[in-house]
C-alpha cells in the first residue's frame, strides 16, 4: 500500500532540511529521503555556514546547541607562486560581538545530523539509507511522488523537492536538468588535519572559539582553473583544493597529488606542521554559474540547492544559497497547499522568489565570472610567479637604487605576462564582477 505525504524531499542536506523544518513547523506532512546512512554521511567534515541564513530557519540555533566549531573573525585571500605568497586579510572586532557567527565552521557530519534532528523535532519524517530511483507521474506527466529502492517503497506526495546534490542522478534522469558537463563542475579533495586547540589558536592568531578562513589561488592548482582553502575547526584544520573537472581530465593530474603539493608549500606547511590526517574525501562543486541553473519548478516538483546548480564561485558560497532556496521552496509549497494547486502555474512563484532574493541576483551579477577564469589560465600559471618575482625584487634591500629596482621588477612581470595581456586581464576581471 502506497503511503501518502503532502511533500517528499529528496536529500537531507542544507536545502532539503531547511524546507523540511519550515514545512513541518506549519503542520505539513513531510518526508525527507536520504541515500546516506545518516544525514551528513557523505560530507564527512568541515565547511563554512552562515548564521543569518540558518537563523531564518532556526532562530535560536545557538541555544539549541548547533555544533559550531569556530566563529570566523578573519577572512584571508592568498595568492601563491611556487615559493612565495601574497596575502590579504580582514579582521573586524564586530565579528567577535554584534556580528558573531556571521560565518562559522562546522563538521558537516555533525551539523547535518543536528539539523535533521531539528526537522524531526518539528514533525518531519527523515528516512535514511533510502535511494530514490525515479519519480512517480500521472497520465499527464505531473510528478505525484517518488519510487525508492525499498520493497513497496513507492511514496505518493502532492509535491516533490529535489535537493540531493550536484551529481544527482535523479534530476538528470527525470529530464529536469541535463547531465552535468565536466567543464561546469569542480572536483575538490579535502583532508582533515587534527591539531591541538591551543596550537591552532597560536598559529592563526585567534582566541579560543574563534577562527580564520583562507581562500587560496595561484599555481598550486598546477595551471588548472581552481582554488584551495584552509578553514580552522576547534581541534582540526580543514584543507582542500579543487579544479575544473575538464581540466583534470585534460591534464591527467591526480587530485591527491595536488593536495600533497599544497601541503608542502612554504606558506602552508607551517600551519599544519605535526598535524595528523584523520579524514579524506572528494566531491563535486557546481561552478558553472547562472548559465547552468535549470528550470527550477514544474508540475508537482521544485529543485533547490546544489541540485539546482546554486553556487557562487567567486565568494565560495553554497550552503547559504542552499538554505535560502530550501526556505523559499517551502514558502511556495505552503502557498500551493492553501490553493490546493501544485501545478507549475502555482509553483512558478518559487522562481519569482529566487529572482527577488540574493540567490539569483548574485549569480546573475557574476554570470561572466566562470568563463573569465576558464579563459585566463595565466592566473594559475605565469602570473603568480611574475607577481612574486616583482615583489621580491622591490622588497630586496641592498645598495641598488630604487629606480633600478622598480625597473627590474617591471621587467620581471612583463617577461612572464605581456603588458597588453595584463591590461586585458584586468579589464575582463572587472567586467566579470561588475
Amino acid at each position: 500500500m502506497e503511503e501518502k505525504f503532502d511533500a517528499a524531499i529528496v536529500g537531507a542536506g542544507p536545502a532539503g532540511i531547511s524546507a523540511a523544518c519550515i514545512l513541518a513547523d506549519r503542520g505539513v506532512k513531510v518526508i525527507v529521503l536520504e541515500r546516506g546512512e545518516y544525514p551528513g554521511s557523505k560530507n564527512m567534515f568541515g565547511g563554512v555556514l552562515y548564521g543569518r541564513c540558518l537563523g531564518r530557519i532556526i532562530p535560536d540555533y545557538a541555544q539549541k546547541n548547533c555544533p559550531i566549531e569556530r566563529n570566523i573573525v578573519e577572512s584571508r585571500i592568498s595568492y601563491l607562486s611556487e615559493q612565495g605568497s601574497i596575502s590579504f586579510a580582514y579582521r573586524d572586532h564586530a565579528f567577535f560581538e554584534e556580528l558573531q557567527n556571521n560565518a562559522f565552521t562546522v563538521g558537516r557530519a555533525k551539523f547535518d545530523r543536528w539539523f535533521a534532528d531539528q526537522a524531526r523535532a518539528k514533525g518531519a519524517l527523515v528516512v535514511c539509507s533510502t535511494v530514490v530511483t525515479d519519480l512517480l507521474r500521472d497520465e499527464a506527466g505531473r510528478v505525484i511522488g517518488v519510487k525508492t529502492d525499498r520493497a513497496d517503497g513507492d511514496l505518493r506526495a502532492k509535491v516533490v523537492l529535489l535537493a540531493d546534490g550536484v551529481n544527482s542522478p535523479l534530476a538528470a534522469r527525470s529530464g529536469f536538468r541535463p547531465e552535468v558537463r565536466p567543464g561546469k563542475v569542480a572536483l575538490a579533495v579535502k583532508e582533515l588535519i587534527a591539531l591541538p586547540e591551543e596550537v591552532i589558536d597560536e598559529r592563526f592568531g585567534v582566541s579560543a572559539g574563534n577562527g580564520v578562513t583562507n581562500e587560496i589561488l595561484g599555481n598550486v592548482t598546477a595551471g588548472m582553473n581552481g582554488v584551495a582553502f584552509i578553514y580552522t575547526n576547534r581541534r582540526s584544520v580543514s584543507i582542500g583544493i579543487g579544479a575544473n573537472l575538464s581540466d583534470f581530465a585534460r591534464q591527467r593530474v591526480r587530485p591527491y597529488e595536488m593536495i600533497e603539493r599544497l601541503k608542502l608549500h612554504p606558506a602552508i606547511s607551517p600551519l599544519i606542521k605535526d598535524g595528523k590526517p584523520t579524514e579524506y574525501i572528494a566531491h563535486w562543486l557546481p561552478e558553472g554559474g547562472f548559465e547552468t541553473v535549470p528550470k527550477l519548478f514544474g508540475d508537482g516538483f521544485l529543485i533547490a540547492g546544489d541540485s539546482a546548480m546554486l553556487f557562487n564561485a567567486l565568494h565560495r558560497e553554497g550552503s547559504n544559497l542552499a538554505m535560502a532556496s530550501g526556505r523559499l521552496a517551502a514558502a511556495t509549497i505552503l502557498d500551493a497547499m492553501e490553493k490546493g494547486d501544485f501545478s507549475s502555474r502555482t509553483l512558478q512563484a518559487y522562481g519569482a522568489r529566487l529572482e527577488e532574493s540574493f540567490v539569483l541576483k548574485d549569480l546573475k551579477k557574476y554570470r561572466r565570472f566562470p568563463s573569465f577564469l576558464e579563459t585566463h589560465k595565466e592566473l594559475f600559471t605565469t602570473l603568480p610567479d611574475g607577481v612574486s618575482a616583482a615583489l621580491r625584487t622591490i622588497l630586496t634591500v641592498d645598495e641598488t637604487p630604487k629606480k633600478t629596482s622598480q625597473r627590474a621588477a617591471w621587467q620581471a612581470m612583463r617577461s612572464r605576462t605581456a603588458p597588453l595581456r595584463l591590461l586585458h586581464l584586468i579589464w575582463d576581471a572587472w567586467r566579470s564582477i561588475r
